[in-house]
């Protein structure tokens, strides 16, 4: 049956970071402009410690390495997802990421970037950038080039519980006051096409102009929702997206459920209520990692859960 894998989250202090971490889900941060926690994560820059069982201070990356059983023997370098909260005070740069090719053939083999967002909480009349307005390659250079950037860039308006799947090449940007739920490729390649002409240390923030005109896909093609509802005995499931990465599927529990772990990992990221998984009692801004053979477990609550892992 095995055992969940609970890890200590690595937070990362940057410009725009808040201290909803802390405010919302109980952590303790390292500052106010806190604006990252890797919740499940393996990658070098925020490798997560086992708190708690057998592996209990082993890395992930060093439980992928050593316990391949565990991820149902996928194949792979590295554990192939990271799942983050956001606290977004302050506007992110409108940035954009890579697929896998060109990351492999540009940043030194690394891992492109497809990831999604679950807006965990939002201020009102908050808004968030996904998409672009530029038709063709030679209208997006000049739209960059003039600093035209309210004309190129799409603005939404943002609400709790809102979904969004930012596949590579998709100019995008969260927007100050917002609490988003990110899972992604275990990637860290960013391209900022603009950032507010913001000084950290008294200087401009690094662009890559170059990189984001080359990745960016013109006209925008936005991803299509892909959600199906399904409810059983004491639950409701969202599927909210299936890619070749990842699967993500939002739960809600009241009262008793029954569910099976049939994928080679689940992710689990509790961002609502409080309850128990076979006994354990988890809560708001918990994540955890169901491995391969665990089979079925109980949950038991009022609570609602984010399910992700690889097809």
């Amino acid at each position: 049956m095995g055992e969940m894998i609970f890890l200590q989250p690595v937070f990362k202090e940057v410009l725009w970071g808040g201290n909803k971490l802390r405010t919302m889900f109980g952590y303790s941060i390292p500052s106010d402009h806190t604006g990252e926690g890797w919740m499940i994560s393996a990658h070098p820059k925020g490798d997560c410690c086992i708190t708690e069982g057998t592996y209990k201070g082993k890395t992930l990356s060093w439980l992928w390495e050593n316990h391949r059983e565990l991820f149902g023997g996928l194949a792979g370098d590295v554990f192939p997802l990271l799942v983050k909260i956001i606290d977004a005070k302050d506007h992110l740069s409108i940035q954009v990421h890579p697929d896998d090719a060109y990351a492999a053939a540009h940043e030194n083999g690394a891992l492109g970037k497809t990831e999604c967002w679950y807006v965990l909480d939002c201020e009102p009349d908050s808004t968030i950038v996904v998409g672009h307005n530029a038709k063709t390659k030679e209208e997006l250079k000049s739209m960059i080039d003039e600093k035209r950037w309210m004309e190129l860039i799409r603005i939404r308006p943002l609400h709790k519980g809102d979904f969004f799947q930012i596949n590579p090449g998709t100019v995008h940007a969260i927007r100050g006051g917002s609490v988003i739920l990110e899972i992604q490729q275990s990637s860290d390649i960013t391209y900022r096409l603009y950032d507010y002409d913001r000084l950290q240390d008294g200087k401009p923030r690094e662009l890559h102009l170059q990189k984001s005109i080359d990745v960016i896909k013109c006209p925008y093609e936005e991803a299509a929702p892909d959600f199906h509802t399904e409810s059983g005995q004491g639950f409701t499931s969202t599927r909210l997206v299936t890619c070749p990465f990842y699967t993500v599927t939002r739960m809600q529990v009241s009262g008793e459920a029954v569910f099976s772990q049939d994928q080679p990992f689940q992710m689990i990221s509790v961002f609502e209520g409080e309850g128990t998984f076979d006994g354990k009692p988890v809560k708001k801004g918990m994540n955890f990692i169901i491995p391969a053979g665990y089979g079925s477990y109980t949950v038991k609550g009022d609570l609602e859960f984010m399910v992700s892992g690889v097809k």
